[in-house]
């Protein structure tokens, strides 16, 4: 049996967004765990959807010896500070140093960091831990659905492998591929070809849904391929599209026994890719529009009508502090429930006050995003709760979630959940914490792009995606793109970008 050095370093970065991750937000506890160092990993990630979990569960099954190095994850944001990123190497370095020898590595990383000082943040990881272990040695890593592939990722890793889906429910099944990958490397005398190839164009991230078309369809061509003889595995990154930088967008990889066989695999399914360019589109609702739209179905239907605040997604890098639409709601009364709010200040003064008081606020609109102000009004404090909850969710599900004190805010029938930590609204129970029950209401604002479809597609009449103000910019062609390579189109079907700055 094998000795494997396993670790974890994850962050989405929005280059668009003034708001940088460092040191104490990898520290931080949310959704997922705060840093792990050694062996608390194992307690620390165990029964959770993540990628890492899957990979050291089946690495167990094996019979291989695990040797802990660092896991670590930041809500997305702007990019990562120079002192976060070589201080979490630091320690990854280290202890991967210490471990030896191992006879592989296997990483959980994201694939779309953005550093102060690098534009390819997982690139430099696995160039310094091959550095370390040398030429020949398994590095196996997975990756997010919206890793921005780099051809140095492709280049300095043995194989990576991707989640087929979005909203991301199989990424403890993705590590547990991850595990099959390795276990092929370490036993195997055979060849191993790869190939990789970038897509001409953004996709954004509310048409990257696996749950629909055409996302559905190509993950479901992707994995027949991979069952081909001589393909292992192949994987869709249909990219993080708020990254300005040289290789943002979609990519295809493949590795596998025969290298024509591969090859073919991944420009074949490029191919298909941009066949069904035009079909990544869909209807994005103005907040008025939305909000109209939404209370005229509401009146007809018998589940709730849901508000996809995708701008604001703090899964994405938006703050979630925006209340563009709960000002809206309350200005017509309408029966809602709006969450997540970030806003520690209104949070704790509801702790103090306590439940039943009536307390003026100012909520939410106070991170500097254009077009948003904060909400200036009257409220009841409902409900309070600690913020110490776990997921129930298929996407959530097991992560044992710290959002600091949070409370249910009554604004005449629009009620608001705040809380005092950034998290994605993708998981009910974090309404349910605070006595709230989803599918009993009419309209439900969640400030998520596509996560939230896991645990809530199912009690929806509808679901309208809203472009209200906030960093996470929904449509990639208004974003002010300098550094992307040239010839790319910003958008599906739209213009190629021209790098004014790029020699010929």
């Amino acid at each position: 049996m094998a000795r494997i050095a396993v670790g974890g370093f994850q962050h989405e970065t929005n280059t668009f967004s003034p708001i940088k991750a460092d040191l104490e937000d990898f520290k931080q506890a949310g959704a997922w765990p705060p840093l792990l160092r050694g062996e608390e990993m194992f307690g620390g990630v165990a029964g959770m959807n993540l990628a890492i979990s899957g990979f050291i569960e089946a690495a167990n099954a094996i019979g291989h010896t695990i040797v802990p190095l660092v896991w670590c994850s930041a809500s997305p944001s702007g990019p990562v500070t120079t002192r976060a990123f070589e201080s979490v190497w630091g320690m990854v370095g280290e202890d991967l140093q210490k471990a030896l020898p191992v006879d592989g590595v296997y990483l959980d990383l994201h694939g779309a960091m953005v550093t102060e000082h690098l534009d390819d943040g997982e690139g430099e990881i696995l160039r310094r831990v091959r550095a370390i272990v040398g030429p020949s040695m398994p590095v196996v890593a997975s990756l997010d659905t919206h890793a921005n592939t780099t051809a140095a990722m492709v280049e300095q890793s043995s194989a990576l492998v991707a989640y087929r889906t979005y909203p991301h429910v199989d990424m403890a099944s993705t590590g547990r591929r991850a595990a099959e990958l390795m276990e092929i490397l370490l036993s195997s005398p055979a060849p191993w070809f790869k190939h990789f190839c970038q897509i001409p164009f953004l996709i954004p991230l509310p048409w990257q849904c696996t749950d629909i078309e055409p996302v559905r369809s190509l993950m479901g061509e992707a994995a027949e391929r991979q069952a081909r003889p001589g393909i292992v595995s192949l994987s869709f990154t249909p990219g993080f599209p708020l990254a300005d930088v040289h290789d943002c967008g979609p990519s295809v990889f493949a590795y596998g026994s025969r290298k024509e066989t591969v090859v073919d695999a991944v420009e074949g399914f490029g191919d298909l890719v941009l066949e069904r360019e035009p079909d990544f589109a869909g209807k994005l609702y103005a907040p008025k529009e939305a909000v109209r739209h939404a209370l005229k179905l509401s009146g007809t239907k018998t589940k709730p009508v849901i508000l996809a605040d995708t701008q604001d997604n703090p899964g994405a890098g938006g703050t979630s502090d925006g209340v563009t639409i709960v000002k809206l709601l309350a200005r017509q009364n309408a029966d809602a429930v709006v969450g997540i709010v970030f806003d520690p200040e209104v949070a704790a003064r509801a702790h103090t006050s306590g439940e039943g008081t009536v307390i003026r606020v100012d909520l939410g609109g106070k991170s500097g995003v254009p077009g948003e102000s904060p909400f200036s009004a009257q409220c009841m404090v409902e409900r309070l709760g600690d913020g110490n909850l776990t997921g129930t969710g298929p996407f959530y599900l097991g992560c044992h979630m710290r959002l600091g004190p949070m409370a249910l805010l009554r604004f005449g029938r629009v009620r608001v959940v705040v809380a005092s930590r950034k998290q994605q609204a993708a998981d009910r129970a974090m309404f349910q914490h605070l006595g709230v029950e989803p599918r009993s209401e009419k309209i439900l604002v969640l400030k998520s792009s596509v996560h939230f479809r896991a645990d809530f597609s199912r009690i929806a009449s509808e679901i309208l995606m809203v472009e209200a103000p906030g960093y996470n910019v929904a449509d990639p062609a208004k974003l002010p793109f300098q550094r992307l390579r040239a010839g790319l189109r910003v958008s599906p079907m739209g213009r190629p970008f021209e790098n004014q700055n790029q020699a010929c």
